[in-house]
């Protein structure tokens, strides 16, 4: 979700725009404030049930199979076993309007230690994967104070067995913050759209395939990203991505009513490495970053802002 507060000055309604909807970076803020202030860090007592955010789905498609032997890949995570896993998370996020000075929007790195499990006695295809947050940090002495009482603070994912997900689960702990509430938002959304999802194909080393995906980030994008299988030794796979993001429309329909922005330039992509085990859902290494700069207007005025975005996803052994 997106807060965007109107204003009768175009340059104050195209800065709250983008800073409120930050394309490839933010995808729904809880907690919105101006667009210079943070959000007030006040308890969020009435948001700590699960929330359910769906996931648009990937289509995915084979370029090339790759060297013999090939078989269909597909995840087998070991049901009701822990898997402990490391989340580093960050964008850069620079703004201008017209000429003047250039705003630093950019949020602090978080780390999240995480323990992933898939219950047993699933049945469907698809698999839920129930994730629990441990120790939380950043660079930030603010943040990292309420990521603290964020420790303990419940999420989910739905997944194929091609890897694809399909659906993200949010439960905030009881004394959750809303600045450290949507930092962990933001964390999740980065990395379920830098994961990988195999094609419903039998491929081998140096299979080439794409995926296909909608990104909405207060516009919607079209994201193609095209994967490489390096290496694969038993069910340990490393694969090399390629990210390209281009806008849906030439024009940015505002959310709550507030305007519109021609969308004059876009350009966004990125590389990474991702090393996969098939016994657990989550990523064990490697890292995935795009970034990339994008120029609007105002259609009724001549206000113009530049942005330059870079976001990285980092997965570790804790």
């Amino acid at each position: 979700m997106f807060c965007i507060r109107s204003s009768p000055s175009p340059v104050v309604a195209v800065r709250t725009a983008l800073v409120a909807a930050t394309l490839t970076v933010v995808a729904f803020v809880s907690a919105c404030g101006s667009g210079e202030d943070p959000a007030p860090a006040v308890i969020a007592q009435s948001t700590t049930k699960e929330t359910t955010v769906p996931v648009s789905a990937i289509t995915t498609s084979v370029l090339d199979a790759g060297a013999e032997p090939r078989q269909k890949v597909t995840f087998h995570p070991r049901p009701d076993a822990d898997q402990h896993a490391r989340l580093v998370t960050s964008s850069t996020v620079y703004q201008q309007i017209d000429a003047q000075p250039q705003q630093d929007f950019s949020t602090p790195a978080v780390t999240t230690d995480l323990t992933a499990r898939v219950p047993g006695g699933q049945t469907d295809p698809a698999f839920s994967v129930d994730l629990t947050l441990g120790e939380m940090t950043a660079p930030d002495p603010r943040l990292e104070d309420a990521l603290r009482a964020s420790e303990g603070s419940k999420a989910g994912l739905t997944m194929q067995p091609s890897g694809a997900i399909t659906a993200l689960r949010l439960t905030p702990a009881p004394d959750s913050r809303d600045i450290a509430r949507s930092a962990i938002e933001q964390a999740f959304y980065q990395a379920v759209y830098r994961t990988v999802a195999f094609p419903d194909a039998e491929i081998g080393v140096g299979a080439v395939w794409t995926m296909q995906q909608q990104v909405m980030s207060g516009i919607a994008l079209n994201q193609t990203t095209t994967a490489t299988l390096r290496e694969r030794v038993g069910d340990r796979l490393t694969v090399d991505l390629s990210v390209n993001q281009t806008p849906n429309s030439t024009v940015w329909d505002l959310p709550g009513e507030a305007g519109a922005l021609n969308v004059d330039t876009y350009s966004m992509a990125g590389t990474g490495t991702l090393v996969l085990d098939l016994g657990v859902p989550l990523p064990v290494d490697g890292t995935v970053t795009v970034g990339g700069e994008q120029t609007y207007s105002d259609p009724n005025s001549s206000t113009r802002l530049r942005q330059s975005t870079t976001s990285t996803v980092t997965w570790s052994a804790p």
